[in-house]
Order: C-alpha cells, then structure tokens, then sequence
C-alpha cells in the first residue's frame, strides 16, 4: 500500500501523489480488474446481486477512486510528466472499459439477474442500476458480431485520445500566449486590481511593464473595460482563434474535429443508430434530435425579438462612443458602458462588495438555511496552497459529506469552472462511505494585499458549481452506480447547478454575503436594485448565443456528415456554424474566429449532443425555484423537499419522476421566460 493512489481507507493523499505512481496503481487495478471479471463470468453458480453485480461496483469504486485524483491533478496542476502518465493510462483504462463493456459472459448475467424472479424483491435502486447496465452493455456493443467488436472497441479508444488531445491543445495554447504592454496608458479603463495584477505577472515573468495572458481574470478585464481597442482586438483575436491553423500547427484542432466527427457516426451506426446524436439521446430526457431542435426553435422564437433589441440599442450605444462598425472585440466594453449608462452601476463597483471570506459564508448559509445542514473548515492533504478542504455536517452535527476548493486561475489549470466527483457514497461492508467532491473554478487571486474579489456573474458561478456539488454530495442513495450524479440524465444534472442560482438574486441572501473590500459596509439597497434592474440586461442576446452553440451541437452530430459532405451543405464544421449563424445570431463574429476549435464541452467534455443540456435543465431549474418564489426564498420547507426528492435520488429513478415528485406537476417553460423578462 506504498502507492497513495491504492489507499482506500480514508481521504485522498494528494501531498504525496506522483507522477510515477500512476502507471503502478493503475497496472495493479487493472489486473485485479480482468481476474474479477474471469472469475465472475465463468462461475457457475446463477447470478445475485450480491454475488455479481455488487462484487464490480466495488470494483469500479475502486478504479474511479484511484483514476479521479488522476484526472483531477491533470486539470489542476497539469506537468509534463503528469500528462504523459495520464494519457498513457487513459488509453489502457479505455481498452478495459472496452473489454467490459463488450463481454458477452457478463451482459448474459446481467440480463439473467433482470430476468429472474429475485429481480422483484431488489429495491428499486438496485432495479434502476441492473437495468441501466443491461441498456449500457448494448451501447458499449455487447451484440454486436464479433467481427465488429474490435472495430468498435479501436473507434472507442481512439476518441477517448483524440478527446485528450483536443482539450491540451487548447491548454498549451492559452498557456503559451502572453501580451506585454509597456505604457499604463494604453491600460486607461482596466480596473486597479487588473492592471497590478498584470504589473505582477509581467515581473514574475522577468519583463517590465504589464503581461496579460488568455486566462480569464486577466483576459476579461480588458474585454470589458479596456478603452484600447486595438489590445481589445489583440486578445480578441488570440482566444478566438486557439487551437487553430492559426497558432502553432501541433495545437490545431482543425483535423481532431473530422477526425472525431468520423469516429463518432462510425460508432453510432455500428449499433444500428442514424447518427450520434440519437445514440446520445439514448440516455437521456430527450427522446430525439427532433425535439431538441423543436425546444430550441420554439426558444430562439420567443427570445429572437429581444435579442435584435438588445443588437439595436448596443450598435446605436457604439455610434455614440464614435464605434460606426461595432466588432467582437467591442461588444464586451461597449455593453458594459451602456450598462452603467443605463443603471448607473458597474460590474468593477459591485466587484468590491464580494470578497471571497463572504461569498463563501454567504453560500455556505443558504445551503444551512434551506436543506438542514453545517458547512466547516477542515483538513486534508492538498494539491496545491490555493485549495482548501472542507466538510459538510448534518443538523445534528455528524459529517455527510466533504469537499475540495479550487479557486484562482493560475498556468498549467484548465480552464472553466466544474465539479467532479472524488469519493462516491455507498454503503460498504463497515458502513456508509461518505461523498467527497471537488469545486474548481478559475477566479482573480488575490493581489496587493487584498482578497479575492468576486463580479456578481463569478458569485453566479460559485453558487453553480456547488449546485453540482450538492448533487453529489447530498445524496442518500447507498449504491454505487446510481449515487449522486451517478446515473442522472445528462440533460438533468445542470438541474441543482442552476437551481442555486437563483438565490443570486435575492436581497435577503446577497446582502448577508457582502462586505466592501475596504470600508466593510454593506452592499447598499440602493445598488441591489440596480443589479436587479439589469438583471436581464442583453438576456435575449445571451438566450441566443445558446442556442446557437445549442444547435451547431445537435445538427453536427445529427444531419452533418464530416466524412461525406453534401455538395450543396457545410464542407466543415467551421461552415456549418456559420450556417447557423446565419440562422439565429445576432452578434456576429469575424470570419476568422475559430469558436468550434476550442468548443470542449462537445469535443472534450462529454456534452456532445448534448450542449442544449443547460438550457433544457433552465427550464427545469426556473420551474423548481418557482416553489421556493410562492413557499418563501429560504423556505426549509421547499428545500427540504428539493433535498429529498431530487439531491438525495440522484440518478435512482428517472429525473423527470424526481421533478415531478418535487414539483407536483411536470415542467413549464413559463418561469425560464418570466425570469428573462420575456413573458408574453
């Protein structure tokens, strides 16, 4: 047990994992892995729950305890040498899922235990995992003829690299960029806190004057209030074309999207499917590609005419700052003059009521308020000196749950904000093992002897992220393979995440998480009204982007064919966006701007076909939060209900039984427009 990756006895031991200790943990869990599987599948005895099914979800407890801190330290604190070990495993990880998924011997038990008369007197958890596994062998091409198995299983594998591929890339690209300005006055509107932030980096880097690099905090601060617009234009034009023919040609992912496209229709077909899209429809809400798009439609209908306001009220807004042909670059900034013209507020003011000690306590108390539980401060070994370790408690003040906090953006992180899953709670022989999770986001550190401070959209962030977390963290399932978001539809699990988001907005929780960085006062009432003023400021044109990302998702693996392309249609990925555009936008990038090359959520990410997941769960979550409107903002009531019928489920019974058993009715686009401001 020299090996931290093997340790299963407590928390992980992230202090002392290494790079070398990957391909050993690995190699050892495998082989245990494949002698598990042999003796399984070749006993004689007929198969129980108890005596086949539990005996591999130990096992794959076991695997993802290992492989999630893997995983988690690549996207954390990403070396050379932790790459390598990744990928490298990545591909023998994906060769065993494949073997698995494929065994004949044990999709036959598994469709025995379905069919025997014990099948009746499993809980109906233990019904909901046998049948999903019954379901995911026939997609993972248990039927398939054995001459097409191994066709498949290669198809697998090499998407499972090229998905690795495609995310570095654009990490060695945004790590590899930097902008060095030498004059402070070519900085005239970027706030205080940016500039020295810059002025920081630039001297760690052993350069005078200012660096910014395509991370966000140092990214957007120019964007949005950069009065430069051609350094607007410069760090425009770099993130908008990463990972493309043009930066360097080892990180273009021009050729990774065909290849992947390809790959993907190959996959579906062989089992007997149009397209990946219906093969990723498979498993969730959604039952076709047709009514994805008829959502998205039916959307973009009602949002489009609020969108082409908003365009009109920004172009007249540019003309009157002396911008006649309003680009990318601009929209950021001169949105956000229009903003403070409007509402008299900006997002740099609000900035300064939110430093990270509130927000984290203000959080942490609507989470105790609405589902009856205890957020503390506590220790664990750590990856990295800006993560913290905390531990949830119940009302009576015994620990459920744990998590992981990641916060600032820093080179070799990946970007974004997302929660994975660290420990999987499950009822184990000596009792209950608790969930753990991990919360990672990419905020400004803190600099010149201040905190952190969160923009209000960065708090909306927090709140979303550890919307997730709940999921996994409160729930009561006991079995492994349906705990927490385990199991959940995909277009179900942005559920909580954007559920949280909603207290966002509420006086008597935003109040209680502010403190001005240097003052201490209160955020005035006075600016909250203003917030909530602008609250669905541009909201149809944020509706629309959306669903532009939306429906270049669903059509390019639905009716886009990369190996074949229609003589009259898109030839690319890259055309077929702009066909889209053509379509929906409102705001239209240049035509060198390379969105599809660093779009990882579909290429990286697991949200292929499956993008329209967060407006399709929006709807979900405003109807949810409607509740919470008629019952109270706080109400234990509400929550308690919401922990009960959704969070403590996960994926246990379908989510729309879930919904429904909270909501009392199925749900109704009505609350998402409302909460827009584009009710009729």
């Amino acid at each position: 047990m020299s090996n931290p990756l093997l340790y299963l006895a407590g928390l992980p031991k992230f202090n002392e994992v290494k790079p070398e200790h990957v391909s050993s943990a690995i190699d050892s869990l495998l082989t245990e892995g494949r002698a598990l599987v042999e003796s399984l599948a070749t006993a004689t005895e007929a198969p129980t729950w108890e005596n086949f099914a539990l005996k591999l979800e130990d096992h794959s407890d076991k695997i993802s305890r290992a492989w999630s801190q893997v995983g988690h330290m690549n996207a954390v604190v990403n070396s050379p040498e932790l790459r390598e070990a990744y990928n490298d495993n990545l591909a023998k990880l994906t060769d065993y899922g494949s073997d698995m998924s494929q065994d004949e011997r044990l999709y036959a038990k598994y469709k025995a235990i379905q069919a025997s008369a014990a099948f009746a007197s499993l809980t109906a958890t233990q019904q909901k995992i046998i049948n999903n596994e019954v379901r995911d062998f026939k997609l993972g091409g248990a039927e398939l003829p054995e001459a097409q198995k191994a066709r498949f299983k290669a198809v697998s594998e090499e998407l499972s690299k090229l998905g690795s591929k495609f995310e570095e890339n654009i990490l060695d690209n945004t790590n590899d960029f930097a902008h060095y300005v030498e004059d402070v006055a070519d900085l005239a509107g970027i706030p205080a806190d940016a500039i020295e932030a810059a002025a920081e980096a630039a001297k760690e880097a052993g350069k005078a004057g200012y660096k910014f690099s395509l991370q966000f905090p140092s990214y957007m601060p120019v964007l949005q209030y950069g009065e430069n617009r051609a350094l607007r234009e410069t760090l425009y034009r770099a993130y908008a074309t990463r990972a493309s023919e043009f930066s360097k040609p080892e990180w273009d992912n021009t050729n990774l999207i065909s290849d992947i496209l390809k790959l993907k229709k190959e996959e579906a077909q062989t089992l007997g499917f149009k397209n990946y899209a219906e093969l990723s429809l498979a498993t969730k809400m959604a039952d076709t590609p047709t009514q994805v798009t008829e959502f998205l439609d039916t959307l973009a209908k009602r949002a489009k005419p609020y969108a082409e306001r908003d365009m009109q009220e920004l172009t007249a807004y540019a003309k009157k700052l002396g911008i006649e042909d309003m680009q990318s670059w601009d929209v950021g900034y001169v949105s956000e003059k229009l903003r403070e013209d409007k509402y008299a507020f900006s997002d740099q003011e609000v900035k300064q009521y939110f430093p990270e000690s509130k927000v984290l306590e203000g959080l942490f108390k609507v989470t105790e308020t609405i589902f009856g539980v205890q957020v503390k401060k506590a220790e664990a070994p750590l990856w990295h000196t800006d993560a913290a370790f905390y531990q949830i408690n119940d009302a009576a003040g015994k620990a459920i749950a744990y998590f992981y906090l990641d916060l600032y953006a820093r080179n070799n992180k990946r970007g974004g904000a997302w929660m994975d899953e660290a420990i999987t709670r499950r009822k184990k022989a000596d009792g209950i093992e608790l969930p753990v999770a991990f919360l990672t986001c990419n905020f400004s550190a803190p600099v010149g002897g201040k905190p952190a401070l969160f923009t209000h959209d960065e708090v909306i962030t927090m709140f979303h992220e550890f919307g997730h977390g709940l999921h996994h963290m409160l729930t009561q399932v006991d079995e492994y393979g349906v705990s927490g978001i385990k199991g959940v539809e995909w277009d179900a699990v942005e559920l909580p995440s954007q559920f949280m988001e909603n207290f966002c907005w509420e006086w008597d929780v935003l109040r209680h998480m502010t403190s001005h960085v240097d003052t201490g006062a209160q955020l005035p009432r006075e600016l909250f009204d203003k917030m909530v003023a602008a609250k669905n400021f541009q909201a149809g044109m944020q509706t629309m982007r959306q669903i532009e990302f939306s429906l270049f998702d669903m059509r390019l693996h639905g009716e886009f064919d990369a190996s074949n392309p229609n003589p009259s249609g898109p030839q690319t990925a890259l055309e077929l966006i702009e066909q889209i555009r053509d379509e929906v936008a409102v705001v239209r990038p240049p035509k060198w701007n390379r969105f599809p090359n660093s779009f990882s959520h579909i290429f990286a990410g697991g949200y292929a076909a499956g993008y329209y997941s967060y407006k399709w769960a929006e709807v979900l979550s405003a109807d949810a939060y409607s509740l919470f409107e008629e019952l109270g903002v706080l109400s234990a009531q509400a929550g308690s209900r919401f922990k009960d019928e959704v969070l403590a489920k996960g994926g246990s019974r379908p989510a729309m039984e879930s919904f429904v058993a909270f909501r009392g009715r199925e749900p109704s686009m009505d609350a998402l427009l409302r909460h827009n401001g584009m009710a009729i």
